[in-house]
């Protein structure tokens, strides 16, 4: 088990709690706050567990707030990185992959990609990026392009739950 390097989750109000860990989960402060009011908090302090409580609250969610959390992530080297409003830690997901460094045509075929995926599933494609490349990721978005529906929604959450563990590893 590995604890936080730069705090403890058990030493925090809720207020600070929410504070620090609301962007592990996308524009979704609401898995922080349900991971906090579940109580246990000593157990928390370390990332494994804090990680596995955060994932059991979203995979326990209804759908709608499950997708809703899948909508409030941003399209691979989409409109919002090109214009700087991706969050901090998207940000440096998206750098360390390298998306900032597309050649025009390959962000054009992100950009198609990023259009078709969401015609097919109504949500944006979703990658845990760390440790993959631009090429890695356009090869996943190819293929993952031909899942079924269910499969790609299932697929989301897993790499959402992938992301938030990389997140927490940070702090």
């Amino acid at each position: 088990m590995s604890r936080f390097q730069t705090l403890t989750p058990s030493s925090l109000s809720r207020e600070a709690f929410v504070e620090a860990f609301a962007d592990i989960y996308e524009h979704s402060p609401w898995v922080a706050e349900k991971a906090y009011d579940l109580g246990d908090l000593h157990s928390l302090d370390e990332i494994e567990t804090l990680h596995a409580r955060m994932s059991d609250i979203l995979l326990s969610a209804d759908h709608a707030t499950q997708l809703a959390l899948i909508n409030a992530h941003p399209d691979l080297a989409g409109k919002a990185a090109v214009q700087g409003q991706l969050t901090e830690a998207s940000t440096n997901e998206q750098a360390g992959a390298g998306i900032h460094q597309c050649t025009a045509e390959e962000f054009a075929r992100f950009t198609a990609l990023n259009d078709a995926y969401k015609a097919k599933f109504a949500f944006p494609f979703i990658m845990a990026v760390k440790g993959s490349n631009r090429h890695q990721i356009l090869a996943a978005f190819e293929t993952r392009i031909h899942n079924p529906a269910q499969t790609e929604f299932a697929c989301a959450l897993a790499e959402i739950n992938k992301i938030a563990m990389f997140r927490l590893q940070t702090l």
